[in-house]
């Protein structure tokens, strides 16, 4: 089983898990290029993986509903909404997603390439 590590170790994962354990997360974006550096394949729908906390430790099961491949552009407000961060509007979602991939190294332009997906919680540990 595949494992999904959300955010960047510390806070923000710790965040970003307990709102996936409550059901608040169902989305999560990717930069396609981490996938091609990684020399891993995309998810398919049905496919399960562990969801892992700040210590690589399964904490939970999700199963993945759907996978697309977008421009930064084309990512929908229906998506930023269901990654359950509380943005307020797709600008906000825009900026922080902007903000989060230029602090980590990687500026998006409008054309960057993403994965977006979306899961369900199958079990908690």
């Amino acid at each position: 089983m595949r494992a999904l590590e959300l955010g960047t170790p510390g806070e923000l994962r710790t965040e970003l898990n307990s709102l996936v354990l409550t059901g608040k997360k169902r989305a999560t974006t990717s930069l396609l290029e981490e996938y091609v550096s990684e020399i891993e394949g995309l998810e398919y729908p049905g496919e399960r993986q562990a969801l892992l906390d700040n210590d690589g430790e399964p904490i939970a099961t999700i199963e993945i509903t759907g996978v697309e491949v977008k421009r930064f552009i084309e990512v929908t407000w229906e998506h930023a909404a269901a990654e359950g961060e509380g943005d307020a509007s797709l600008e906000e979602w825009r900026a922080g997603h902007r903000r989060f991939w230029s602090l980590t190294g990687t500026p998006v332009e409008n054309d960057t390439p993403l994965v977006c997906l979306t899961f369900r919680l199958t079990s908690s540990t």
